[in-house]
Order: C-alpha cells, then sequence, then structure tokens
C-alpha cells in the first residue's frame, strides 16, 4: 500500500492538505459513487496539521488509549434508529468536552460500529478517527467549511493539485475532475482527504443513503475505517496502530501526531457517564 508523504509539517504548511490516500491494489469498490462535480476551491493557507503537536512516541512502542463508542455500542446496528439515537445522544454529550463537533463525532462513531460489526478483529476505535479527522480538516471545518446536518460541508472540503510541486507528489487525473473540480491532476478531497482513486476502491455508505460521497463525513469516515483495518489489521494493537496510521500517511510526525490526538480524545472519553 501506498500513500503520498508528508515530507515535513514545515511542507505541509506550502502545500496544504497533502495527506491524502492513494490507491490500495485489491479492494472492492462498496457502493455507487456520487456523480456530482464540484469546482476546485481557492488554496487556503489553513493547515489543520500544523496546530497539532506530535506526541514523543516511539512507532511500533504502543498504542492510544482504547476507546469504544457509549451506550449506542451495545446495540451492534449503527443504522438502525434506536442505535442512531443512542449514538447522537452519545456525540452531543462528548462534544463539548473532546472539542469535537457533535455531527463529526457522530460520523466516527457510526463508523467505528460499522467496522466492529464488519471487521471485528481489527478494533478501530472513534478515538483514532477522530484523530485523523482533525489533521486532514479539522473534523470537516477546513477553509471556513461548517458541517450540515447531512454531514457534508457548506463548501467542497478540495486538497490542493497534486501536480508535483514542492512537497508534493505528481498525480495525473483519475476521475476526470469528477470528485476534485480538476482533470488535470488529483487532489485529495472530503473531511478524511481522500484521493479519487482510492475512493473508488474504498468507496462506502456511511449515512444509508444508497450513495457514496467524499464530502459527506459519514461515507468518509467509515471509508477510512475500512482502509485502516485493510489486511486483518488489529487496530488495538501497537505493531497493527502503528501500519494502520502510516499507511495512511507514510510520515512518524503525521502518526505520532494522530497518536497523541487520539490518545487525548480517549481520555476525555472517560469522564463521560454512560448511558
Amino acid at each position: 500500500m501506498t500513500k503520498v508523504r508528508a515530507r515535513a509539517t514545515a511542507v505541509a504548511g506550502r502545500a496544504g492538505i497533502v495527506t491524502a490516500v492513494l490507491a490500495v491494489a485489491g479492494a472492492g469498490v462498496w457502493v455507487v459513487a456520487k456523480a456530482s462535480v464540484p469546482e476546485a476551491g481557492p488554496i487556503t493557507t489553513e493547515i489543520p496539521a500544523l496546530q497539532v503537536q506530535a506526541a514523543p512516541v516511539e512507532p511500533g512502542t504502543l498504542a492510544p488509549v482504547g476507546a469504544s463508542v457509549g451506550g449506542a455500542q451495545q446495540q451492534g446496528q449503527p443504522q438502525q434508529r434506536s442505535g442512531r439515537d443512542l449514538l447522537a445522544g452519545w456525540s452531543e454529550r462528548a462534544a463539548p468536552v473532546m472539542g469535537i463537533p457533535a455531527r463529526a463525532l457522530q460520523a466516527y462513531g457510526n463508523a467505528e460500529l460499522a467496522a466492529r460489526a464488519e471487521l471485528p478483529g481489527c478494533k478501530l476505535s472513534w478515538a483514532t478517527l477522530a484523530g485523523i479527522g482533525r489533521i486532514e480538516s479539522n473534523h470537516g471545518q477546513y477553509g471556513g467549511a461548517a458541517l450540515g446536518a447531512d454531514g457534508l460541508p457548506s463548501k467542497p472540503i478540495i486538497g490542493v493539485p497534486l501536480d508535483g510541486s514542492p512537497g508534493v507528489k505528481a498525480i495525473g487525473d483519475t476521475d476526470g475532475g469528477r470528485f476534485d473540480g480538476d482533470s488535470t491532476h488529483d487532489r485529495a478531497v472530503g473531511p478524511m482527504q481522500f484521493i479519487p482513486s482510492t475512493w473508488a476502491k474504498y468507496n462506502s455508505d456511511g449515512n444509508g443513503d444508497g450513495v457514496g460521497d467524499p464530502q459527506q463525513i459519514d461515507d468518509a469516515a467509515l471509508a477510512a475505517a475500512r482502509y485502516l483495518c485493510a489486511g486483518s489489521r488489529d487496530m488495538s494493537a501497537a505493531q497493527g496502530w502503528w501500519a494502520g496510521i502510516m499507511s495512511y500517511n507514510n510520515s512518524i510526525e503525521y502518526a505520532q501526531k494522530v497518536f497523541g490526538l487520539a490518545d487525548g480524545f480517549a481520555k476525555s472519553a472517560r469522564t463521560l457517564t454512560t448511558g
């Protein structure tokens, strides 16, 4: 599995969001892709990852503190109304503690539940997805966007052209501009910053509307969960966790940042009462 390399935080500052996922051979297409074509947005100087400190943890030595979704996990069926209601209640209570928008937290929790039902050996936590979401797009708020109740950002989240400029790998267009509005080069798209070619392989329907849209945070979070869980990976173990994050972005500094965020979110969750 390959991934666009983030050479350094300083380089990321010049390049914009460069932590996008490349294509992974052998993965299946999960649902039909949404066909709307966004306009390629202007490049912003806001880089979510720059504000995050890397945790002083040696790669592969330990995994973040474990955390599972609250009472909603007992349902085992995140798409059922009762399960979704419990998940929404948990996210509303947890959001101010975590500093994460409730709608984003709901998506991360739903993706954990779906992954645990589909790939129980993976043991992926919502906290890890939240760490990635914070670095990639500040939970769908990149460039001044805001998540709506439908899980879509107020404007498409689209990264810089992957045109081979300093710090950016050159990737020619693979989607005809379908997802990124760029018919010359690929760009990372959505809250979890997927490269179009990878989205074609991990395309997921997290909100149950029958289509997969990388801009919709339920869909994007579930696709990220399936990506991290690929190859029967155990995301609760140190080796599996680091391998998963490094497959998402082959950068030690990136993984250390995700570690610090995920560990902090999980520890904050322990202060919540269940129910």
